[in-house]
């Protein structure tokens, strides 16, 4: 797949720039995926209130993070990922793995200042409806925790109160991507809910065989949120440079 036909699958009616790619991989890359997030050692989870995730590549800092080599199940799709041009000279070198069961999400957040301002999201084995809030640029700073940048997104925040400006539906196998105002000046969550519903709101409604009115019921959901992490250290071994 080249950038030029990535523009094919651009979503046009949301903010600069969002890119949907339904049946990015097969479903036995998402068999195979999904065997690999479980097979992972136990210590590798990490258990939030609200669902549970594994890091691959580092655990980002802002001192940077320390960088470890990508397992060969993810690197693949790090590298396919990186042919698309998107991330241009780049190659992603973090995957953020997420488990979802049916109920549980995510408040809305944004990425934020620690990775390269694209972040794209392989789904396996479920639907769900990622939200997308309008920014509140004038948070006082007790506020700014929905700039959580690095995990766990695990706190509330202001635009948890508010409604979506609009959604989009993430399906099982599909890639999304987002750049520009939609990384900077939009917050994204995860409704926690065990169904959904087609509205007007659903802003890609168009790329998925979906109709209004539909009803989806949630089961278990795995993301890969592959992303690039620009400050990076070396680890210092036995007290040496």
């Amino acid at each position: 797949m080249t950038e030029l036909k990535l523009e094919h699958y651009k979503v046009e009616k949301v903010p600069a720039t969002a890119y949907y790619i339904p049946d990015f991989i097969s479903k036995d890359e998402e068999t195979y995926l999904t065997e690999q997030v479980y097979a992972a050692p136990k210590p590798k989870w990490k258990q939030l209130s609200n669902r549970r995730l594994q890091n691959w590549g580092g655990l980002p800092h802002p001192k940077g993070m320390i960088a470890e080599k990508l397992p060969k199940w993810l690197e693949v799709y790090s590298q396919k990922i990186a042919e698309l041009r998107i991330f241009g000279d780049l190659v992603p070198n973090h995957v953020l793995v997420n488990e979802y069961q049916p109920g549980q999400g995510i408040m809305p957040h944004e990425d934020g200042p620690l990775f390269h301002p694209v972040v794209t999201t392989i789904s396996l084995g479920s639907h769900t409806f990622l939200d997308f809030y309008q920014h509140r640029r004038d948070a006082s700073e007790a506020g700014d925790a929905i700039t959580q940048s690095a995990q766990d997104h695990d706190m509330p925040s202001e635009a948890s109160v508010q409604q979506p400006v609009f959604s989009l539906l993430l399906q099982p196998r599909s890639l999304l991507i987002l750049k520009d105002d939609m990384y900077t000046s939009c917050l994204h969550g995860i409704a926690e809910r065990t169904d959904d519903v087609v509205t007007e709101k659903v802003a890609n409604l168009d790329r998925t065989g979906r109709a209004l009115g539909d009803g989806l019921e949630r089961s278990c959901r795995i993301s890969l949120t592959i992303r690039y992490v620009p400050k990076t250290l070396k680890m210092k071994l036995f007290g040496k440079s």
